[in-house]
């Protein structure tokens, strides 16, 4: 399975690893929401009903923690997600780019959109959120991160 899945998306190939950033939101007039910093842990596992799993580690300033397991299957040359907080897929744009759309569960009438360009080197990305609720602009989330591992 993660054979096809390298050959089919290799942009996602390369986010393969751990990465450390920040996530800043921005509310529509552009203020500053929240910001908390990341880990995120890229996988493609051999031995596995999914083709491609995310771990993200969130940790704010005043000590609150979160973390997500993002399971994801390969087919029709994205991955697709269905987990108890999203459902959505992703594709490729470009050599850089990668798009997303989903939904949140827990969020009745939401949307995003996230764009992801991963550098020609492969060790630093940018990722843009753009959130929807009842089809209107709510927030964006603007990530920066660096590969550690």
């Amino acid at each position: 399975m993660a054979d096809t899945i390298r050959t089919g998306m290799p942009v996602l190939a390369r986010h393969e690893g751990e990465w450390k950033g920040e996530y800043v939101l921005h509310a529509p007039d552009g203020s500053v929401l929240d910001r908390h910093d990341s880990h995120l842990i890229c996988t493609f596992p051999d031995a596995s009903d999914f083709d491609y799993f995310q771990q993200n580690i969130y940790k704010w300033a005043d000590g609150r923690g979160e973390t997500f397991d993002f399971p994801a299957t390969y087919r029709d040359g994205r991955i697709w997600w269905d987990t108890e907080r999203i459902a959505g897929s992703a594709w490729e744009v470009d050599e850089r780019s990668i798009m997303l759309s989903w939904t949140r569960k827990d969020m009745p009438g939401s949307y995003l959109y996230e764009m992801i360009q991963i550098n020609a080197t492969s060790d630093k990305r940018a990722r843009t959120w753009h959130w929807f609720q009842d089809d209107e602009i709510v927030k964006r989330t603007c990530i920066r991160e660096n590969r550690i591992a």
